[in-house]
């Protein structure tokens, strides 16, 4: 028998939904380069649900518990009394979120003897430490490509909602005004901006190509250049690192994973180096910027407007001063986890599960960390210093 140790978000503070907006979800047959949509052996739970959430349980229990093993679903993640940090000695394996991570340190994976798994209910394994993990020799999987999309959608609405003033023209008229000059004053066209992603891996190109029918000029940085014929297709202009691409753009969307090379990328040096005026949006991680430097950088115009869902820590605090910047456009980190997006990392969830019990291996493209060392995804998209 294994205990797996689940942690979620709390449910709905009206309690989980009895109903929903919708009856069911669009089908879709493969994910848009081609890759297998999850292929559990089957699934408990209706697709449309709300599965994040404590109460959801990822739709996991009947099946684990049918094969023996333990299951402990929690939200309370924080501090040495927390319930992750009481059961995490007797854990086989822990599911985490990025959205309500339960940061693996070393320290927690060194109080965890028995852990073989780490498994992300959704992508982005940064709340893990990559190289306690490859020292432990700890699989750490997630469901790639599971909620990309997703996000993408959001980072096009971020985008659309920044230049267009969104957010403050909504508030004039919900709270009853209806002055167009407000409005209007920091507002413009998304028509002819350079436009460029930090990364241009499944997300990254995702947005790209949401972006293109805008009319924009379209800019991106990767370690790994895109092939020839998806440049010409849709006119990309490549530059060898973000330092060379951001003086070039309007519009900055930051898509790669966190990792050290990343890590504090947007600093007071790079942010002065964009155009004066220029947006960023952060769907990745909190940790790819610099808190501070971002709230300069808004507060004297050199950005006008800053939008993610990505902080740090997660939840964030309520005194983060993130929340009340100008021209924010900052949401709780929800753009991977639509209900859509949810029924795919539960199944992706449920397929991880059912080879790892059955000693089979984990598709390549879910593995972060195997054997010691950096697998699969993990391999093209982290760092490590094992």
């Amino acid at each position: 028998m294994a205990t797996v140790l689940c942690v979620l978000y709390p449910d709905p503070v009206d309690g989980y939904p009895p109903a929903y907006a919708r009856d069911s979800l669009p089908t879709l047959n493969a994910y848009p380069d081609g890759q297998k949509l999850p292929t559990p052996e089957a699934i408990d739970f209706k697709p449309g649900e709300l599965l994040g959430s404590v109460s959801g349980e990822l739709g996991l229990r009947t099946f684990l518990e049918s094969q023996g093993h333990k299951l402990i679903v929690t939200s309370d993640k924080e501090g040495e009394n927390s319930e992750f940090d009481r059961y995490l000695p007797e854990a086989d394996v822990v599911i985490s979120q990025p959205f309500w991570p339960a940061y693996l340190t070393r320290e927690r994976i060194e109080k965890a003897p028995n852990l073989k798994l780490a498994l992300t209910a959704g992508i982005g394994s940064d709340h893990v430490d990559i190289d306690a993990a490859i020292e432990r020799g700890i699989t750490v999987a997630e469901e790639t490509f599971s909620n990309s999309v997703s996000v993408a959608e959001h980072v096009v609405m971020m985008i659309l909602s920044l230049v267009r003033n969104y957010l403050p023209s909504h508030d004039w008229a919900r709270e009853g005004g209806w002055n167009i000059a407000d409005c209007a004053a920091h507002s413009y066209d998304v028509e002819g901006m350079d436009v460029g992603t930090v990364a241009a891996g499944r997300i990254g190109l995702a947005v790209l190509r949401r972006m293109a029918p805008f009319d924009c000029r379209l800019h991106y940085t990767d370690r790994h250049r895109l092939p020839e014929e998806v440049e010409k297709e849709l006119n990309l202009t490549f530059h060898e690192s973000a330092q060379d691409m951001v003086p070039h753009c309007d519009i900055v969307t930051i898509n790669a994973p966190l990792h050290p090379e990343t890590r504090n990328l947007f600093d007071d040096e790079l942010l002065a180096t964009m155009r004066r005026g220029s947006y960023l949006i952060n769907t990745a991680r909190g940790l790819i910027v610099d808190r501070d430097a971002i709230v300069r950088a808004v507060e004297s115009g050199q950005l006008a407007g800053y939008a993610g869902d990505v902080w740090y820590p997660q939840p964030a605090p309520e005194d983060h001063p993130w929340r009340t910047m100008p021209h924010n456009g900052m949401t709780p980190h929800i753009s991977g986890t639509t209900l859509s997006a949810q029924s795919r990392y539960a199944a992706g969830t449920r397929e991880i599960l059912e080879d790892f019990f059955a000693g089979r291996p984990i598709r390549d493209e879910y593995l972060i960390v195997d054997g010691g060392k950096l697998a699969g995804t993990g391999a093209k998209s982290y760092s490590a210093k094992s």
